[in-house]
């Protein structure tokens, strides 16, 4: 386990017996199936690199492909458990960073909206709360400041439903920066003619949960990656 982050494919937050943190790239899958490359395959080989098909890894939660940021995976079958419980009862805090298209009025709030899974589609759409499939989306938000294209929020999640972020902050004429399923113009990163490559302005900034063994209550920060370097991100209201 002493290879450092550029030969493992993602960072290490925290990892003790029960549990690992990764901090996840942009443009890679958290699980994929057999034969393709992911964040989960990317673990095994680190965790047990002569016996990765044999080694437990349990994935309680995940990121989209675009997405970078701070997820835990589970070493053994009761921290899965353990980790399980907590995110059904909600009670595991996840905040995020978005970077979006134009000044977000008022600077914080709350979104609530009734999202649908397109069938046989990777994206999800806004419907009435009468919808049938619709599923209930809520999320605050607070601005934490601005850069050249709009502004910088973080998020926090009272609901997981697919692409929430996303489609949230689209349908609002406010998309993650290079998010161009809903509806970004506006660039993010080093171009690439490969779409799943491409990354987007949405970080998982902070995990906290209950460790499934200790009970201690764990708090990660995941470092942004370089590209949110070149954002030129600022505290004060632009002009």
């Amino acid at each position: 386990m002493g290879t450092d982050e550029s030969e493992r494919g993602f960072g290490v937050l925290f990892e003790d017996d029960s549990v690992l943190v990764a901090n996840k790239p942009t443009g890679v899958a958290t699980q994929a199936p057999p034969g393709i490359d992911s964040l989960e395959v990317r673990i095994r080989r680190y965790l047990a690199p002569d016996a990765e098909g044999s080694l437990y890894l349990g994935i309680p939660h995940r990121l989209d492909r675009p997405v970078s940021g701070a997820i835990v995976f589970a070493k053994t079958r009761r921290a899965a458990r353990q980790l399980s419980k907590q995110l059904e009862r909600r009670t595991v805090g996840k905040r995020y960073w978005a970077c979006v298209e134009r000044v977000v009025e008022p600077l914080e709030g709350t979104w609530t909206d009734y999202l649908h899974k397109v069938y046989g589609q990777p994206r999800a759409m806004v419907v009435e709360g009468t919808h049938p499939g619709g599923q209930e989306a809520v999320l605050s938000y607070r601005t934490l400041g601005f850069h050249t294209a709009g502004s910088w929020l973080e998020i926090e999640l009272q609901t997981g439903r697919t692409h929430q972020i996303r489609i949230q902050a689209g349908s609002r004429q406010h998309p993650v920066l290079g998010d161009e399923l809903y509806g970004s113009r506006v660039t993010f990163g080093t171009p690439t003619s490969d779409e799943r490559q491409r990354p987007i302005a949405l970080h998982a900034r902070t995990l906290e949960f209950m460790h499934p063994t200790t009970r201690e209550r764990i708090l990660i920060a995941a470092p942004t990656p370089p590209t949110w370097d070149e954002l030129g991100l600022n505290e004060h209201t632009p002009a």
